[in-house]
């Protein structure tokens, strides 16, 4: 099946480079490229694609405020944030709108392929750096003094904080420094006890909970 894809970036040279690197992938099809967010939200109206892979710093409409619209009126359509640079503010604000993967510009084309995928089957994928300052960006949204948020206990609060970073069940075991079936234990308890179905609403509740943000 062929991943058709939009994307966006205000750099000629870049957004040029990706839709010739992009098509140079099997399975993937780029069916449009923007220069801004207003026209990158026109290209997702008309194609209705899989992903948008789009900047963060864009004119017109910026990647957090682009991604926050594409998730609002096409909940269809995944959003992957490929930056140079961004602070920790708006890398948690990507998230928040709904981002489900990001990406620093030097990227390989095998890791922007494998982020693509992964959000088009509603997985997550946080490059490395940018995993650890979203990790480290939540930790310090968290308040010191855990608290329990609908019978949660503490240390599925912390789980919920690290899912909404972007972290797989392994990295998250890795982090705690615990077994990767313990994690799930925790991520099957807090599922249940919040109503969750999947990672996506988890990540929404952490954020409306105060969990994270």
């Amino acid at each position: 099946m062929t991943l058709r894809v939009v994307l966006a970036d205000d750099q000629a040279v870049v957004r040029e480079g990706l839709v010739t690197l992009l098509g140079l992938l099997p399975g993937i099809e780029v069916v449009g490229a923007a220069a801004d967010g207003l026209a990158a939200l026109e290209l997702v109206a008309e194609h209705h694609p899989d992903v948008v892979l789009v900047d963060l710093r864009m004119p017109r409409c910026d990647g957090v405020e682009t991604t926050e619209r594409i998730r609002a009126g096409h909940p269809g359509t995944e959003v992957v944030v490929l930056t140079t640079y961004a602070d920790d503010e708006s890398l948690l604000a990507a998230l928040r709108a709904g981002a489900r993967g990001f990406l620093t510009k030097d990227a390989d084309a095998e890791s922007i392929a494998r982020a693509l995928r992964s959000a088009a089957a509603g997985q997550s994928t946080v490059d490395g750096e940018l995993q650890r300052r979203l990790v480290e960006a939540a930790a310090r949204s968290t308040p010191a003094r855990v608290r329990e948020v609908d019978g949660l206990t503490a240390r599925e609060v912390e789980v919920l904080r690290l899912i909404a970073a972007g972290l797989s069940n392994t990295e998250i075991a890795r982090t705690l420094v615990v077994s990767e079936a313990t994690v799930k234990t925790h991520v099957n308890h807090l599922f249940a006890k919040a109503g969750l179905r999947d990672r996506a609403q988890a990540v929404a509740f952490a954020y409306r909970t105060g969990i994270a943000g």
